[in-house]
């Protein structure tokens, strides 16, 4: 297993981080910003990363996706649409996102997870290899997400480190506060190496150890990224735990995700604790 992106890799990804870093809140207020939306809603829908899978792209360019868009807090659906698309694929037919007779266009992981189907009922026309194919692109896009929101919410407060002053100097210069910044970056560091592996396993590795390391990506990007979320809080200090503070809606975004396709440490056997 190369980790290493290719160039065209490396060009999505710097393609999807510039969309969310435009088009994407800047701040708690523009979540409510109904024109930033619809822009934002076109961008993607113009991309057509939501047929990603279709078009023939693997499980590590739908995770580079995922990984941009929960760093930039983009909220427009993505994962839903680019899930129902896989079953699409491999049922040959378009598959209408949602559950029930109100199918909607997708989830948005900063707010809920309406319109995500953990099970839908086409699973069980896909051949056993297949159904479980798809549940580890499932578990590696919300990993994904995972890591994004992490390295988002760690950046946030990096920002904030640098320029808040306290007794005369910024309070990134003190050892406290970068310690804390040091170990959410070894846990992003740790976290992306889970990622990429489940990410590439989703089509090169059988279908059954593909969901074993997806398994273990959802796992260990779950618990790295509320403590990193729960660090950049900390960072911020008093205003962390306010409504304007962008700290909280990446927390927010990490518990959603971590609720899809949840995975229990003892569903995992090799050890862990």
């Amino acid at each position: 297993m190369d980790v290493r992106l290719t160039s065209e890799q490396q060009q999505l990804r710097e393609a999807a981080a510039k969309l969310a870093d435009d088009l994407g809140p800047g701040a708690v207020g523009e979540l409510s910003d109904e024109g930033r939306i619809s822009r934002l809603e076109s961008t993607v829908a113009a991309t057509e990363w939501r047929t990603l899978r279709s078009d023939g792209a693997s499980g590590v360019e739908v995770a580079i996706i995922a990984e941009e868009f929960a760093r930039g807090l983009v909220d427009v659906p993505f994962l839903g649409p680019v899930l129902a698309d896989d079953l699409g694929r491999l049922l040959d037919r378009e598959v209408t996102v949602g559950t029930g007779e109100a199918a909607t266009p997708g989830v948005d992981l900063t707010r809920s997870t309406v319109g995500v189907a953990e099970s839908p009922v086409e699973l069980g026309e896909l051949s056993a290899e297949d159904a479980l194919r798809w549940q580890a692109l499932a578990l590696t896009a919300t990993s994904a997400d995972l890591v994004g929101a992490a390295r988002g919410a760690h950046a946030l407060a990096v920002d904030y480190a640098k320029v808040r002053e306290q007794y005369g100097s910024t309070i990134g210069s003190y050892q406290a506060v970068a310690h804390l910044l040091a170990e959410g970056l070894a846990l992003i560091e740790g976290s992306i190496s889970v990622l990429r592996h489940a990410a590439w396993a989703v089509d090169e590795l059988p279908a059954a150890e593909a969901v074993r390391a997806a398994k273990i990506a959802k796992v260990y990007c779950a618990r790295a990224a509320r403590t990193v979320c729960e660090t950049a809080i900390q960072v911020h200090g008093g205003i962390g735990n306010t409504w304007e503070c962008l700290a909280h809606v990446y927390l927010r975004r990490v518990l959603t995700s971590t609720e899809l396709w949840p995975v229990a440490l003892e569903e995992i056997d090799l050890g862990l604790s």
